[in-house]
């Protein structure tokens, strides 16, 4: 959906082609790609040809950039997408390397589903991520998910598969 909002740090937009080159800083990086569903990219013309196959008016996916508002950069990107066969909203996310551990990816998930919830309605908020992977489960518990099952999940080329943690919160 074409999105606009702030939260206090960050502002939440869609992306657009000219962000690919910001956009390659951490899809182009072996440490933030670890436990990526995607493979690697090699170059920032392959992230402009990502960018320019998203949706921004599917009503059911909400991918956006994050800015810092101090400085204007695009710093990482997620979002919120409506699993309409399980009746879920899951959540993803990624961020540069240099801004892991200050609290932005709780803070811009967490407005987004704030925002999702003012306009949709939300029953459950799901996120799967690698077991190993511990800083995405201090946001998944940031975001007052708690866990609800064991599983595992491939990169898309997959070469690597990896177990893995689902976290849940209930909305009623």
């Amino acid at each position: 959906m074409r999105t606009y909002l702030e939260t206090e740090r960050l502002i939440l937009r869609n992306l657009v082609p000219e962000d690919y080159k910001s956009m390659f800083r951490w899809c182009g990086d072996p440490e933030v790609n670890t436990y990526m569903i995607y493979p690697l990219y090699k170059c920032a013309e392959d992230v402009k040809e990502y960018i320019e196959g998203l949706n921004p008016d599917d009503p059911n996916n909400y991918d956006l950039g994050f800015v810092l508002k101090d400085t204007g950069e695009l710093i990482g990107s997620g979002g919120i997408v409506y699993n309409t066969e399980r009746d879920v909203w899951v959540i993803g996310y990624n961020i540069r390397r240099d801004q892991w551990g200050k609290g932005l990816v709780p803070e811009a998930i967490q407005g987004l589903i704030e925002y999702v919830r003012r306009n949709r309605e939300v029953k459950i908020i799901e996120g799967t991520f690698a077991a190993e992977n511990h800083r995405s489960q201090r946001v998944m518990e940031k975001l007052g998910m708690s866990f609800y099952e064991d599983t595992e999940y491939e990169k898309l080329d997959g070469s690597i598969c990896f177990k893995a943690k689902t976290f849940r919160k209930y909305y009623t």
